[in-house]
């Protein structure tokens, strides 16, 4: 059976889509890209060199400056799914901060920066065997990708997933903080105007409420291998 060289996954804030990507890609043997790193790397690099996230030239201007990688976990043994560098430096945690979430929907919707981002993306899918995780994989960046994912919960159950997240590092926000902040988040990335948030017109949705990974994750893979898809998982 021939496996699809391409997945694309695409899904709001705290759906369970990275950690059902780099599940999917460690089953399969595949590269894992997750996207969103990418874009808070660049916000965080605009909070540390304090650049006012509402002046869009500035902002794309670093993006296209500052150098980002992504690689295996390696040695660290911290619970991490990859190492991000920034300018060479590790920000794997860092970027996971409260600013960092506070600021990274404002920072992705600059057309500039999803524009130097989208290349870079590209150039990592055009060697095949990758699951690619975003928010606008499936729509802009992968739209020729064979088979695609659209990973959902219910703001509620992502809320609560994200303040546990949080609390694993040390970060004590209420839930209802952060259940405000994800539906400011949805709102923000469904309207924007440059590749808004929403599931490619052929992607398999997934919702992952109530459900643990391992669950999902032989969802996803029986999909993967299936002779025949299925439009819908509830």
């Amino acid at each position: 059976m021939t496996l699809p060289q391409t997945i694309a996954i695409d899904g709001p804030a705290a759906s369970g889509k990275t950690t059902l990507g780099r599940m999917l890609a460690e089953h399969l043997g595949y590269l894992f890209l997750d996207t969103g790193c990418m874009y808070r790397a660049v916000t965080l690099a605009a909070l540390r060199q304090q650049v006012d996230m509402m002046n869009e030239p500035a902002v794309t201007h670093l993006a296209q400056q500052v150098t980002i990688d992504i690689q295996p976990v390696g040695e660290n043994q911290d619970g991490r799914f990859y190492t991000v560098l920034l300018d060479g430096q590790d920000v794997t945690w860092e970027i996971r901060s409260p600013d960092v979430d506070a600021n990274v929907s404002q920072v992705s919707q600059y057309a500039g920066v999803r524009q130097e981002m989208v290349q870079r993306q590209r150039a990592f899918g055009q060697n095949g065997r990758i699951v690619m995780v975003g928010r606008d994989i499936g729509t802009i960046v992968l739209p020729d990708a064979p088979l695609k994912f659209y990973i959902t919960a219910s703001p509620e159950e992502r809320a609560n997933r994200r303040r546990l997240e949080r609390a694993k590092r040390g970060h004590h926000d209420s839930y209802q903080a952060i259940l405000t902040d994800v539906i400011r988040r949805d709102q923000i990335d469904s309207s924007r105007q440059h590749s808004p948030l929403r599931p490619a017109a052929d992607a398999i949705i997934v919702d992952t409420t109530g459900k643990s990974p391992r669950t999902i994750l032989q969802e996803l893979v029986s999909l993967v291998t299936a002779e025949k898809e299925t439009t819908k998982l509830t």
